[in-house]
């Protein structure tokens, strides 16, 4: 359900940025020459030890891993140029809504079957939403589980129960019953829970080992740390699937590699190699490597825009609760020294960000309540502090970051440009577990968090809810600026239950303003992401939105 840009948040890799000067986003696809043809193994070469493919437990994005073996409800038409829209996949459109937003009715398009020859029914689908409310199979995206009816004590199918806000009155038809009206149920059901798993099975701890699958590809060997295979699935229909082409033969993870071999690797485009991308991003550390190489520069894809790295404010410590010193924050902090800080230079790091909502979302509006330029104004920071009684600053502030991804290094480009501001600050770093309690449990001892987000679907509403409700304080939940407003609440509510996408776009651009205007916290970037693959890869490309490549539109030029 959170997506923080970090190591576990979206089931590919650690995070890092990087942008090859001259090469702007999709650029090289074009370079690789040729056209994909249908067969071929395409490998994927990661730094990961295992990756899940069990529906109940991932938090895959469609156009990623996931999405080769599974195919969900509904679907993203992602591509680079253009707004990500939701679309159907399995069933027949995105969904027919009553009831005022309440009740959502989809019917399954024709001829669907699963690897095993075995019709997709609409009791499949029902079974794989039931299976992820099951303990053991916990930890994938749960936006379905705070929202379908009566389901706050459910436990899932395997102790002989039916969650009674799902309906299939018959084979074709699944009818879903939220506890309120939610516009966004559409993106909802394109998440890996509302992928189809046969009724009566995955009990098993190991289903994502050898899942049945509705994408194109079959999980034909799994050795966790070495390598996972997936082969055609020969009851899959090209014709019957829009979103996916499924050209290769066979998709190979190689698991468990160092991020600089596999940069090495994928510069020196030998053997297999030629018909492999990488995983995780290219380093900053990695980029002068690539530049000294022409043919490998030509083959980095790098995206328009990124997660949103911001500074959270705590806004229930000491003098942070004034909405006039948090502001002062927003002229302090130097944040063309944090895109220096995160990849070298302004132009590899990604964008400075003066909204909340993420690139590429429909619904964003620009604007910039606290004008400054890129190293910030320390002057007009140091007024607004006088303003709020503080004419000598603030002191003894703890900044904690996490030592994942370089972010305690980045928080001393923060630090610095607070203290010319008046604004002393102390660096805690910490491990990710560590981290993740003291940001998000009980009992917060801090006073600023530097951190980042990914939506898990592109729609406002995925960007402000989990970072601005009140809701999400505390509980292993992401509102680490702790910030609450009934009144913003009451807007999220209102926004959430607003079918009409159009309408609910302007009020989530409103509420992007209102909460900058409390200032919980400071945009920095919208980073990119940058990947590197080799010469026979065709059709690597990424979208405005997600960050990531779409897996199901490679090919290969053999």
């Amino acid at each position: 359900m959170r997506h923080r840009a970090l190591p576990a948040a979206i089931a590919l890799a650690a995070l890092s940025t990087g942008l090859l000067a001259g090469c702007g986003a999709n650029e090289a696809t074009p370079a690789t020459g040729g056209s994909a043809r249908a067969g071929g193994t395409l490998y994927v070469l990661s730094d990961r030890a295992t990756n899940l493919f069990d529906p109940g437990k991932s938090s895959s994005l469609p156009i990623t891993s996931l999405g080769l073996v599974h195919r969900r409800l509904t679907a993203w038409d992602a591509a680079p140029g253009k707004t990500t829209t939701v679309v159907p996949d399995l069933a027949t459109d995105t969904g027919k809504v009553s009831d005022g937003g309440k009740t959502w009715t989809y019917t399954l398009r024709d001829g669907l079957k699963f690897s095993d020859g075995s019709p997709i029914t609409s009791a499949d689908i029902r079974w794989g939403v039931e299976r992820s409310f099951t303990p053991a199979f916990s930890g994938g995206l749960a936006y379905h589980k705070a929202l379908l009816d009566s389901a706050a004590t459910y436990r899932g199918p395997f102790e002989g129960k039916d969650l009674a806000s799902i309906e299939t009155p018959d084979d074709k038809t699944i009818v879903f019953h939220l506890a309120r009206a939610y516009g966004d149920w559409p993106w909802v059901v394109s998440t890996p829970a509302f992928a189809p798993v046969p009724k009566g099975k995955g009990s098993e701890a190991t289903y994502g080992e050898h899942p049945v699958a509705s994408g194109p590809f079959q999980v034909t060997k799994y050795q966790s740390g070495v390598e996972i295979r997936l082969e055609r699935n020969p009851n899959w229909s090209r014709a019957n699937d829009p979103i996916r082409t499924g050209l290769p033969d066979a998709v190979v993870f190689q698991l468990g590699q160092q991020s600089s071999v596999i940069s090495k690797r994928l510069i020196d485009d030998s053997g297999n190699d030629r018909f492999a991308f990488g995983l995780p991003f290219v380093a900053p550390a990695q980029l002068a490597q690539v530049q000294g190489n022409a043919a490998a520069k030509q083959r980095v894809v790098t995206s328009k825009s990124g997660a949103l790295a911001y500074l959270a404010i705590n806004t229930t410590r000491g003098k942070l609760t004034d909405p006039k010193v948090r502001q002062a924050f927003q002229y302090a902090v130097d944040k063309g020294a944090y895109q220096v800080a995160s990849a070298g230079s302004a132009a590899l790091a990604g964008d400075i960000a003066t909204t909340l909502i993420t690139d590429g979302i429909a619904g964003r509006e620009q604007f910039d309540l606290y004008p400054a330029p890129p190293a910030g104004d320390p002057a007009k920071a140091k007024a607004l502090l006088a303003e709020a009684g503080l004419p000598n600053g603030l002191d003894n502030l703890v900044l904690v970051a996490s030592n994942a991804n370089d972010y305690a290094a980045k928080a001393q480009a923060i630090q610095a440009g607070l203290s010319r501001a008046g604004i002393k600050v102390t660096i805690k770093a910490l491990d990710s577990d560590a981290f993740e309690e003291a940001t998000t449990g009980n009992n917060p001892d801090y006073d600023l968090v530097l951190t980042s987000w990914q939506p898990d679907f592109p729609s406002p509403n995925a960007n402000l809810q989990p970072l601005f409700a009140t809701s999400e304080i505390g509980n292993g939940a992401y509102n680490t600026s702790r910030y609450s407003s009934p009144e913003v609440d009451r807007l999220i509510e209102e926004a959430q239950s607003t079918v009409d996408p159009a309408a609910a776009a302007k009020l989530w651009a409103q509420l992007d303003r209102r909460i900058m205007q409390d200032s919980p916290v400071v945009p920095l970037i919208f980073t990119r992401n940058s990947f590197l693959h080799g010469s026979g890869v065709t059709g690597f490309q990424i979208p405005d939105f997600p960050a990531y490549p779409n897996y199901l539109q490679v090919g290969l030029n053999r």
